[in-house]
Protein backbone atom coordinates (compact mmCIF):
# COMPACT_ATOMS: atom_id res chain seq x y z
CA UNK A 1 0.00 0.00 0.00
CA UNK A 2 1.31 3.52 -0.58
CA UNK A 3 0.42 6.82 1.16
CA UNK A 4 0.88 10.47 0.11
CA UNK A 5 1.80 13.11 2.77
CA UNK A 6 1.32 16.47 1.50
CA UNK A 7 1.87 19.38 4.01
CA UNK A 8 4.26 22.09 5.05
CA UNK A 9 7.52 21.73 7.17
CA UNK A 10 5.22 20.40 9.74
CA UNK A 11 4.84 17.50 7.68
CA UNK A 12 8.56 17.50 7.00
CA UNK A 13 9.20 16.91 10.24
CA UNK A 14 6.62 13.75 10.77
CA UNK A 15 6.71 12.56 7.66
CA UNK A 16 10.28 10.27 8.41
CA UNK A 17 8.76 9.04 11.94
CA UNK A 18 5.38 7.86 9.81
CA UNK A 19 7.44 5.93 7.18
CA UNK A 20 9.18 4.42 10.52
CA UNK A 21 6.23 3.38 11.97
CA UNK A 22 4.01 2.24 8.88
CA UNK A 23 7.54 0.39 7.37
CA UNK A 24 6.45 -2.70 6.34
CA UNK A 25 2.73 -1.83 5.46
CA UNK A 26 2.93 1.16 3.54
CA UNK A 27 4.95 3.02 1.22
CA UNK A 28 5.08 6.39 2.69
CA UNK A 29 6.10 9.19 -0.10
CA UNK A 30 6.14 13.06 0.03
CA UNK A 31 7.28 16.02 -1.84
CA UNK A 32 10.93 17.35 -0.70
CA UNK A 33 10.09 20.57 -1.27
CA UNK A 34 7.35 22.35 1.60
CA UNK A 35 3.81 22.48 0.71
CA UNK A 36 3.73 25.80 1.09
CA UNK A 37 0.02 27.39 0.24
CA UNK A 38 -2.70 26.05 -0.51
CA UNK A 39 -2.14 27.89 -3.85
CA UNK A 40 1.22 26.18 -4.27
CA UNK A 41 -0.61 22.95 -3.10
CA UNK A 42 -3.08 23.37 -5.87
CA UNK A 43 -1.04 24.20 -7.97
CA UNK A 44 1.09 21.02 -8.01
CA UNK A 45 -1.23 18.65 -7.37
CA UNK A 46 -1.13 17.06 -10.80
CA UNK A 47 3.29 16.46 -9.90
CA UNK A 48 2.44 15.88 -6.18
CA UNK A 49 -0.79 13.24 -6.35
CA UNK A 50 -2.42 13.01 -9.76
CA UNK A 51 0.35 11.25 -11.36
CA UNK A 52 0.83 9.06 -8.80
CA UNK A 53 -0.74 5.86 -7.75
CA UNK A 54 -1.65 5.94 -3.80
CA UNK A 55 -3.88 4.24 -1.54
CA UNK A 56 -4.68 7.34 0.45
CA UNK A 57 -3.41 11.05 0.57
CA UNK A 58 -3.22 12.16 4.01
CA UNK A 59 -3.08 16.21 3.31
CA UNK A 60 -2.55 19.95 5.25
CA UNK A 61 -2.10 23.43 3.98
CA UNK A 62 -2.87 25.95 6.32
CA UNK A 63 0.15 27.85 8.20
CA UNK A 64 1.48 29.64 5.73
CA UNK A 65 -1.79 30.75 3.66
CA UNK A 66 -2.96 32.64 7.31
CA UNK A 67 0.71 34.07 7.26
CA UNK A 68 0.89 37.98 7.45
CA UNK A 69 3.11 40.46 6.30
CA UNK A 70 4.35 43.41 8.48
CA UNK A 71 2.53 45.34 5.86
CA UNK A 72 -0.25 43.57 6.80
CA UNK A 73 -1.08 41.79 3.74
CA UNK A 74 -2.40 38.19 4.39
CA UNK A 75 -0.55 35.49 2.00
CA UNK A 76 -4.30 33.81 0.91
CA UNK A 77 -7.17 35.72 2.46
CA UNK A 78 -10.10 33.22 3.93
CA UNK A 79 -12.20 33.59 0.56
CA UNK A 80 -9.31 32.34 -1.85
CA UNK A 81 -8.27 29.67 0.66
CA UNK A 82 -11.69 28.48 0.76
CA UNK A 83 -11.58 28.66 -3.38
CA UNK A 84 -8.45 26.54 -3.53
CA UNK A 85 -9.35 24.07 -0.96
CA UNK A 86 -12.55 23.36 -2.83
CA UNK A 87 -10.54 22.81 -6.03
CA UNK A 88 -8.14 20.52 -4.63
CA UNK A 89 -10.92 18.67 -3.04
CA UNK A 90 -12.66 18.28 -6.23
CA UNK A 91 -9.64 17.71 -8.44
CA UNK A 92 -9.16 14.64 -5.99
CA UNK A 93 -12.57 13.15 -5.69
CA UNK A 94 -12.82 13.14 -9.44
CA UNK A 95 -9.42 12.51 -10.97
CA UNK A 96 -8.80 9.71 -8.09
CA UNK A 97 -9.79 6.79 -5.95
CA UNK A 98 -7.40 7.46 -3.95
CA UNK A 99 -9.10 7.51 0.17
CA UNK A 100 -8.23 11.31 1.32
CA UNK A 101 -7.85 12.91 4.89
CA UNK A 102 -7.61 16.64 5.46
CA UNK A 103 -5.10 17.17 8.79
CA UNK A 104 -6.29 20.37 10.53
CA UNK A 105 -3.74 22.72 10.88
CA UNK A 106 -1.58 22.58 13.94
CA UNK A 107 -1.47 25.02 16.56
CA UNK A 108 0.48 28.31 16.63
CA UNK A 109 1.80 30.13 20.11
CA UNK A 110 1.59 33.72 19.01
CA UNK A 111 4.37 35.58 21.49
CA UNK A 112 6.57 33.07 20.31
CA UNK A 113 6.12 33.50 16.23
CA UNK A 114 5.89 37.30 16.62
CA UNK A 115 9.38 37.56 18.36
CA UNK A 116 11.28 35.14 15.80
CA UNK A 117 9.35 35.45 12.36
CA UNK A 118 9.69 38.21 9.92
CA UNK A 119 5.65 37.67 9.20
CA UNK A 120 3.07 37.16 11.62
CA UNK A 121 1.29 34.06 12.60
CA UNK A 122 -1.91 34.18 14.90
CA UNK A 123 -3.91 30.99 16.14
CA UNK A 124 -6.89 32.79 15.81
CA UNK A 125 -6.52 32.61 12.34
CA UNK A 126 -5.46 28.75 12.60
CA UNK A 127 -9.18 28.85 14.20
CA UNK A 128 -10.56 30.81 11.26
CA UNK A 129 -8.77 28.61 8.60
CA UNK A 130 -9.03 25.41 10.42
CA UNK A 131 -13.41 26.06 10.50
CA UNK A 132 -13.38 26.58 6.67
CA UNK A 133 -11.13 23.59 6.15
CA UNK A 134 -13.20 21.23 8.56
CA UNK A 135 -16.28 22.70 6.82
CA UNK A 136 -14.76 22.12 2.93
CA UNK A 137 -13.76 18.24 4.16
CA UNK A 138 -17.22 17.35 5.25
CA UNK A 139 -17.73 13.46 4.31
CA UNK A 140 -13.92 13.11 4.40
CA UNK A 141 -11.86 11.68 7.06
CA UNK A 142 -10.26 14.36 9.55
CA UNK A 143 -6.98 13.79 11.21
CA UNK A 144 -7.27 16.80 14.05
CA UNK A 145 -3.68 17.46 14.84
CA UNK A 146 -4.02 20.38 15.99
CA UNK A 147 -6.48 18.92 18.89
CA UNK A 148 -3.13 16.05 19.26
CA UNK A 149 -0.93 19.22 19.57
CA UNK A 150 -3.46 20.90 22.39
CA UNK A 151 -3.99 17.29 24.28
CA UNK A 152 0.11 16.79 24.49
CA UNK A 153 0.41 20.08 25.34
CA UNK A 154 1.03 23.80 23.52
CA UNK A 155 3.95 24.75 25.61
CA UNK A 156 5.89 21.73 25.40
CA UNK A 157 5.10 20.56 22.05
CA UNK A 158 6.14 23.55 20.16
CA UNK A 159 9.76 25.29 19.69
CA UNK A 160 10.84 28.64 20.18
CA UNK A 161 9.39 30.07 17.14
CA UNK A 162 6.11 29.04 18.29
CA UNK A 163 5.16 27.12 14.87
CA UNK A 164 7.44 24.01 14.80
CA UNK A 165 7.73 21.45 16.92
CA UNK A 166 9.68 19.56 18.95
CA UNK A 167 10.76 16.31 19.58
CA UNK A 168 8.04 15.28 21.47
CA UNK A 169 5.34 17.61 19.34
CA UNK A 170 6.93 15.48 15.95
CA UNK A 171 6.77 12.34 17.91
CA UNK A 172 3.16 12.65 18.95
CA UNK A 173 2.29 14.00 14.85
CA UNK A 174 3.38 10.99 13.43
CA UNK A 175 1.72 8.55 15.79
CA UNK A 176 -1.89 10.44 15.04
CA UNK A 177 -1.06 10.74 11.22
CA UNK A 178 0.85 6.47 10.95
CA UNK A 179 -2.78 5.27 13.18
CA UNK A 180 -4.94 7.79 10.89
CA UNK A 181 -3.32 6.04 8.12
CA UNK A 182 -3.39 2.25 9.61
CA UNK A 183 -7.17 2.96 10.29
CA UNK A 184 -8.43 4.12 7.25
CA UNK A 185 -6.67 1.44 5.35
CA UNK A 186 -7.16 -1.33 7.46
CA UNK A 187 -4.26 -2.01 8.58
CA UNK A 188 -3.33 -3.70 12.11
CA UNK A 189 -0.94 -2.46 14.17
CA UNK A 190 1.68 -5.10 14.13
Amino acid sequence: MKAILIGDSIRQGYQPLVAEQLAGSVEVWGPAENGGTSANVLAHLEEWVLRREADLVHLNCGLHDLAVEKNGSRRVEPEDYRANLRRIFDRLRGETRTRLVWAATTPVVDARHHATKPFDRFEADVQTYNAIALDLAAGLEINDLHAVIVRGGVAECLGTDGVHMTAMGYALLAGAVAAKIREVLGIRRP
